[in-house]
Protein backbone atom coordinates (compact mmCIF):
# COMPACT_ATOMS: atom_id res chain seq x y z
CA UNK A 1 0.00 0.00 0.00
CA UNK A 2 1.52 3.89 -0.90
CA UNK A 3 1.40 5.93 1.69
CA UNK A 4 -1.63 8.54 1.76
CA UNK A 5 -2.14 12.34 2.23
CA UNK A 6 -5.07 11.77 5.09
CA UNK A 7 -7.22 14.83 5.88
CA UNK A 8 -8.04 14.52 9.68
CA UNK A 9 -11.81 16.01 9.66
CA UNK A 10 -13.34 16.28 12.96
CA UNK A 11 -14.73 19.57 15.04
CA UNK A 12 -13.03 21.91 15.84
CA UNK A 13 -14.86 25.57 16.92
CA UNK A 14 -18.67 23.56 16.20
CA UNK A 15 -19.88 23.31 19.41
CA UNK A 16 -17.79 25.05 21.61
CA UNK A 17 -17.39 28.21 23.82
CA UNK A 18 -14.29 29.07 25.22
CA UNK A 19 -10.68 28.42 23.62
CA UNK A 20 -10.28 25.72 26.23
CA UNK A 21 -12.77 23.55 24.68
CA UNK A 22 -11.52 24.72 21.30
CA UNK A 23 -7.51 23.43 22.38
CA UNK A 24 -9.29 20.24 23.51
CA UNK A 25 -10.88 20.09 19.95
CA UNK A 26 -7.65 20.47 18.58
CA UNK A 27 -5.98 18.47 20.84
CA UNK A 28 -8.07 15.27 19.61
CA UNK A 29 -7.63 16.04 15.62
CA UNK A 30 -3.71 15.78 16.57
CA UNK A 31 -3.58 13.07 18.29
CA UNK A 32 -5.67 10.99 15.81
CA UNK A 33 -3.18 12.98 13.28
CA UNK A 34 -0.41 10.75 14.90
CA UNK A 35 -2.24 7.31 15.22
CA UNK A 36 -2.38 7.89 11.26
CA UNK A 37 1.67 8.73 11.17
CA UNK A 38 1.64 5.58 12.95
CA UNK A 39 -0.23 4.10 10.43
CA UNK A 40 2.55 4.92 7.92
CA UNK A 41 0.40 7.82 5.94
CA UNK A 42 0.86 11.56 5.88
CA UNK A 43 -1.89 13.01 8.10
CA UNK A 44 -2.98 16.42 7.57
CA UNK A 45 -5.05 18.83 9.92
CA UNK A 46 -7.12 21.50 8.14
CA UNK A 47 -6.57 23.87 11.15
CA UNK A 48 -3.18 23.18 11.50
CA UNK A 49 -2.26 24.97 8.56
CA UNK A 50 -4.80 28.08 9.55
CA UNK A 51 -4.35 28.91 12.83
CA UNK A 52 -0.67 30.11 12.25
CA UNK A 53 -1.90 32.39 9.69
CA UNK A 54 -4.89 33.41 11.43
CA UNK A 55 -2.78 34.35 14.11
CA UNK A 56 -0.32 36.48 11.80
CA UNK A 57 -3.21 37.96 10.28
CA UNK A 58 -5.37 39.05 13.87
CA UNK A 59 -8.18 37.06 14.64
CA UNK A 60 -10.63 39.29 12.70
CA UNK A 61 -9.17 37.24 9.38
CA UNK A 62 -10.59 33.73 10.86
CA UNK A 63 -13.39 33.35 8.40
CA UNK A 64 -11.43 34.35 5.65
CA UNK A 65 -8.45 32.09 6.15
CA UNK A 66 -9.60 28.81 8.07
CA UNK A 67 -12.62 27.62 5.57
CA UNK A 68 -10.52 28.21 1.89
CA UNK A 69 -7.49 26.83 3.35
CA UNK A 70 -9.02 24.03 4.96
CA UNK A 71 -11.38 23.05 1.88
CA UNK A 72 -7.86 23.85 -0.15
CA UNK A 73 -6.15 21.14 1.74
CA UNK A 74 -8.99 18.48 1.05
CA UNK A 75 -8.57 18.99 -2.26
CA UNK A 76 -4.97 17.94 -2.24
CA UNK A 77 -5.02 14.96 -0.45
CA UNK A 78 -5.73 11.68 -1.27
CA UNK A 79 -7.97 10.40 1.50
CA UNK A 80 -10.18 11.55 4.84
CA UNK A 81 -10.40 10.35 7.97
CA UNK A 82 -13.73 11.49 9.87
CA UNK A 83 -13.56 12.01 13.66
CA UNK A 84 -15.99 13.61 16.27
CA UNK A 85 -19.01 15.05 16.60
CA UNK A 86 -20.82 17.73 14.73
CA UNK A 87 -19.02 20.04 12.26
CA UNK A 88 -20.01 21.13 9.03
CA UNK A 89 -16.33 22.02 7.74
CA UNK A 90 -15.48 18.59 8.72
CA UNK A 91 -18.57 17.33 6.84
CA UNK A 92 -17.22 19.51 3.65
CA UNK A 93 -13.94 18.47 3.56
CA UNK A 94 -15.96 14.95 3.23
CA UNK A 95 -17.39 16.15 0.44
CA UNK A 96 -14.39 17.62 -1.10
CA UNK A 97 -12.52 14.07 -0.60
CA UNK A 98 -14.92 11.93 -2.11
CA UNK A 99 -16.00 14.04 -4.91
CA UNK A 100 -12.90 13.68 -6.46
CA UNK A 101 -12.54 9.68 -5.70
CA UNK A 102 -10.74 9.87 -2.59
CA UNK A 103 -11.18 6.97 0.24
CA UNK A 104 -13.13 7.77 3.06
CA UNK A 105 -12.63 6.47 6.67
CA UNK A 106 -14.88 6.41 9.48
CA UNK A 107 -12.66 4.87 12.30
CA UNK A 108 -8.49 4.56 12.13
CA UNK A 109 -9.41 0.52 12.11
CA UNK A 110 -10.06 1.36 8.32
CA UNK A 111 -7.56 3.02 7.51
CA UNK A 112 -4.89 0.56 6.00
CA UNK A 113 -1.32 0.75 7.77
CA UNK A 114 2.24 1.32 5.17
CA UNK A 115 5.54 0.14 6.13
CA UNK A 116 7.17 3.41 3.82
CA UNK A 117 7.20 5.51 7.28
CA UNK A 118 9.57 3.35 9.96
CA UNK A 119 7.61 3.28 13.40
CA UNK A 120 9.04 2.99 16.66
CA UNK A 121 7.48 0.61 18.49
Amino acid sequence: MKRLWVMVAGPYRTGTRTESERAENLQALNRVAYEVFQRGHVPIVGVNLALPIIEAAGSEAYEEIMAPLSRAAADRCDAVLRVGGVSAGADEEVKRVRARGGSVYRSLEELPRTDEIKRNR
